[in-house]
């Protein structure tokens, strides 16, 4: 059975991304484990060490009972999104969201991990300058991310932008996995430059490779590589959109502010981020 790990602060965005991330455990036949952590804080040394302890030990009281409040909400909501079978188990751990998410991943078997974001509202500091975005930056493991306007709907089609390298087939195939459980189509999109070092003999190759998939490919030639994907998304109706995140600048560049207008338009499309 797949393993999701979907980490949340119990607010609006988190709560509208574990939806989606029900979702996609339905879709790999997988279980949830919902994650929630905290930080203690610096106690100053004028404190004795028995008043350390009593401080620790009253936060993580607390943060106790909040999870406990917190977690049946979060089972309402799978039951009023007819999502009531999908497993799952919790997790509470005190210290760095990242540091623990990567000590899960390292002694669980965790296929992607799901994370709510901010939107269109600020696509480079999400992806970018937050947790999300260090998610995607240091993760091994692929991550999805949710704008907090994403409504949960059925999969039809998903967008996958390629430099058609050879380890780009892989991620094409788990990507087709995805597409093939949700009774989806996937749109491969590769944007030609002059720069570009691609052959109509490799475009072949990798038709023929795919041609007994639900796969269609776009080769668009443009020097705007940003502003193509974007328009790309919207011209035709891609509902996720799944990218390798390459070398960490390119896929940074792709959240600066020209490329921020034009993502505003598709504030409600969700992004798998694959690793090489």
């Amino acid at each position: 059975m797949k393993k999701i790990l979907f980490p949340t602060d119990f607010s609006e965005i988190a709560n509208n991304a574990f939806v989606h991330a029900l979702g996609l455990a339905r879709l790999v036949q997988g279980e949830l484990i919902l994650l929630h952590t905290y930080e203690l804080p610096i106690v100053e040394n004028q404190f004795a060490p028995m008043n350390y302890q009593s401080v620790f030990d009253s936060l993580e009281l607390a943060n106790l009972d909040k999870f406990k409040d917190e977690v049946p909400k979060l089972r309402q909501i799978a039951e009023e999104n007819n999502f009531a079978d999908i497993k799952m188990s919790h997790m509470l751990m005190d210290g760095d969201l990242i540091f623990n998410i990567k000590e899960i991943i390292k002694k669980e078997p965790i296929d992607f991990v799901v994370m709510g974001t901010s939107g269109a509202v600020g696509w480079k500091e999400t992806f970018v300058g937050t947790t999300t975005g260090e998610a995607i930056a240091s993760l091994s493991v692929p991550v999805l991310s949710i704008p907090k306007d994403a409504k949960y709907t059925k999969i039809s089609t998903i967008g996958f932008t390629t430099r058609f390298r050879e380890k780009d087939k892989e991620a094409l195939k788990q990507v087709i996995k995805i597409a093939k459980a949700a009774n989806a189509s996937v749109k491969c999109l590769y944007v030609k430059t002059t720069t570009s070092d691609n052959d109509e003999a490799t475009f072949n190759n990798w038709k023929e490779i795919f041609k007994s998939e639900p796969v269609t490919f776009f080769i668009l030639p443009d020097e705007n590589i940003k502003e193509t994907i974007s328009d790309f998304i919207t011209n035709q109706g891609i509902d996720v959109l799944a990218m390798l995140t390459y070398k960490r600048g390119f896929f940074e560049s792709l959240f600066t502010t020209g490329f921020t207008e034009k993502m505003s338009y598709n504030s409600e499309i969700p992004v798998l981020a694959l690793h090489e």
